[in-house]
């Protein structure tokens, strides 16, 4: 079995509540999460991540990895 994150997941929007499908995002030399994004029918964006916590919680309000190595 494969340690590879899933390339997409599946949220219900929080605008609409409709199924909107988040993409796993190409992510530099960074381990540290995997993101996702993706737009629900009705324009609103969706981020999702998985990883350390507190680049999680940048990623998701601001839709870039807030650090560097």
């Amino acid at each position: 079995m494969s340690n590879k994150p899933s390339r997409t997941l599946t949220f219900k929007c929080t605008k609409c509540v409709k199924s909107v499908q988040v993409f796993l995002q190409k992510v530099s030399a960074c381990s540290h999460i995997q993101p996702y994004q993706g737009i629900c029918s009705c324009g609103e964006i969706r981020r999702h991540a998985t990883g350390d916590k507190d680049v999680v919680e940048s990623f998701v309000a601001t839709g870039e990895i807030g650090h560097h190595h």
